[in-house]
C-alpha cells in the first residue's frame, strides 16, 4: 500500500464533481463557497459512505490550500515528563505511575536540565512539559516531596522548572499540566510560550460507570471546557483536540469539534487542534478495545478541516499510525506536531517518532513543503503580539524567521537572557 497518493496532493480534483452522494455534494459545495458547516452537515460528512471519502478529502485539501498554501509544519522538541503521578486513572493510560512503581516521583532540576541541554544540542526549540494531574491531591508522598522543596503544588514546581529551562537553555516551554484555574494558568503565563490541554471528548457519558473517564474527574467536559476558556481569557496560544476511538459516537466527535470552534470564536486562542487516534495498550482496562481504522480517522480529520476552516492548524500524530501516516495529508492536516530526535513519546512509548528526514521526504512526495515551527504558530508571532507573554516576546521573535517559522541551525547563544 502506497503511503501517499500517486499524484501530488496539491493537485485537487473538484470535490463536488467526484462526490457520489447528492447530499454530500451539496454540503461540500456550500462549504467551499464559504458557508460555515453546521453540526448536521458535519455529522453527514463524518459518517459518509466510503464512496464519498475521496470527495470529502479533496474538499479538505482545497480548504487547507486556501489557508496554508503548501506548508506543513512540525516542532522539534524534547519531551519532559516532569511527573507521571496523577490523581486520575483513565481506562487507556500507561503514562500514569504511582509511588511504588515510580519512587523518584518527580524529575529533579538536574534531570530537567540534562534533557533540555541535550535537546538544544540537537537543534530542538520546544521543551514539552507533560505531567499528571495534581498528584499531590492523591499521594501523600507527592505532597511531602513538593513541601521539601518549598512548593505547595505540582503547578508551582512546574513554574520553577519552566523558568529554569528558559534561563539555562534556548528552548521554549510548552506546558501540558492538565486543568487549571485562572490564577494557576496566569502564574504559568510568563514562563511558557504556549500551553495545551486535550479536550478529548465533550461527552459526559464517557465519565459514567464503565467509561474510560469513570475514575478521572479532570476529564469531565465541564472542567476541560473551563480550562479552554481560561486560556482564551488570558490570551494563551493554546493546543487542544479530540481523542478518536474511546467509545464516543460520530455525533459526539462533531460536538467536540464544534465546542473547539466556538471557544476559538470567542477568544481567538486555539492555535492547534490535534486529532489523535486511540491506541489500545496492554495491562489497561481498554487493552482489548478496538482501535479506530484509518478511514474513520480520515473522515474525522477532513470533517474537522471543513468545520474549523482554512486557517485552522490541524495535526495528527504521525507515530500513532506507523508507515501509513502520510495519508493524513490527503485529509487536510497541515502539522505533524512535536517530533523529538532525543526523547520517546512517554504517553505512547510503543510508538517511535518517524525520523525527520523521512517526514520531510513523505511530505515532499505529497507535493508539500515541511518547515519547523516554534511552540507558537507563525500567525500569532507575526500578527497577534497580545498572545505573546511580555517577558518572552523578544525571545520568540528572535527565534523566528521572517515568515514566523523556526530559524534552522540557530547557534547556542543567539537567544537573549530570559
Amino acid at each position: 500500500m502506497t503511503a501517499v497518493s500517486p499524484e501530488p496532493l496539491s493537485v485537487c480534483p473538484d470535490p463536488v464533481r467526484i462526490a457520489r452522494t447528492p447530499a454530500v455534494a451539496g454540503v461540500l459545495d456550500r462549504t467551499l463557497s464559504g458557508v460555515p458547516l453546521t453540526r448536521d452537515d458535519a455529522v453527514l460528512l463524518i459518517t459518509c459512505l466510503e464512496q464519498d471519502v475521496p470527495a470529502l478529502c479533496a474538499a479538505a485539501r482545497a480548504l487547507r490550500a486556501r489557508g496554508k498554501g503548501r506548508v506543513v509544519t512540525f516542532s522539534p522538541k524534547v519531551f519532559i515528563p516532569l511527573t507521571r503521578l496523577c490523581r486520575d486513572a483513565c481506562g487507556y493510560c500507561t503514562f500514569r505511575t504511582d509511588p511504588r512503581s515510580d519512587p523518584a516521583l518527580y524529575m529533579t532540576p538536574e534531570d530537567v536540565l540534562a534533557v533540555a541541554r541535550a535537546g538544544e544540542r540537537l537543534g530542538c526549540t520546544e521543551a514539552l512539559f507533560t505531567l499528571g494531574e495534581r498528584p499531590e491531591q492523591r499521594f501523600p508522598e507527592a505532597r511531602r516531596w513538593l513541601a521539601g522543596r518549598g512548593h505547595p503544588s505540582t503547578l508551582s514546581y512546574l513554574r520553577e522548572m519552566a523558568g529554569l529551562v528558559l534561563r539555562e537553555t534556548a528552548l521554549l516551554p510548552h506546558l501540558n499540566p492538565g486543568t487549571m484555574s485562572h490564577p494557576e494558568m496566569g502564574a504559568l503565563r510568563d514562563v511558557s510560550a504556549s500551553m495545551g490541554l486535550m479536550l478529548e471528548s465533550v461527552s459526559p457519558r464517557l465519565c459514567g460507570p464503565g467509561g474510560p473517564h469513570e475514575h478521572a474527574p479532570s476529564k469531565h467536559p465541564r472542567a476541560r471546557l473551563r480550562t479552554l476558556d481560561t486560556a482564551g481569557e488570558l490570551r494563551v496560544p493554546f493546543t487542544t483536540g479530540l481523542l478518536v476511538g474511546i467509545g464516543e459516537t460520530p455525533e459526539e466527535r462533531v460536538e467536540t469539534l464544534v465546542a473547539i470552534r466556538e471557544a476559538h470564536a470567542r477568544w481567538g486562542h486555539v492555535q492547534e487542534v490535534i486529532v489523535q487516534n486511540f491506541r489500545a495498550k496492554p495491562e489497561t482496562p481498554m487493552a482489548s478495545a478496538p482501535e479506530p481504522g484509518m478511514g474513520d480517522v480520515m473522515r474525522t480529520v477532513a470533517a474537522g478541516r471543513l468545520l474549523l476552516g482554512p486557517d485552522a492548524n490541524i495535526q495528527v500524530p504521525p507515530n500513532l499510525t506507523a508507515h501509513d501516516f502520510p495519508r493524513y495529508l490527503e485529509a487536510g492536516i497541515n502539522d505533524w506536531g512535536g517530533i523529538s530526535p532525543l526523547t520517546i513519546d512517554y504517553v505512547n512509548p510503543e510508538a517511535p517518532w518517524p525520523a525527520i528526514s523521512m517526514l520531510r521526504a513523505r511530505t515532499q512526495a505529497a507535493g508539500l513543503v515541511l518547515r519547523p515551527r516554534l511552540p507558537v504558530y507563525p500567525e500569532y508571532l507575526l500578527h497577534r503580539p497580545e498572545y505573546l507573554p511580555a517577558p518572552l516576546r523578544d525571545r520568540l521573535r528572535a527565534a523566528a524567521d521572517g515568515d514566523g517559522y523556526a530559524k534552522e541551525g540557530r547557534a547556542r547563544h543567539e537567544h537573549p537572557t530570559a
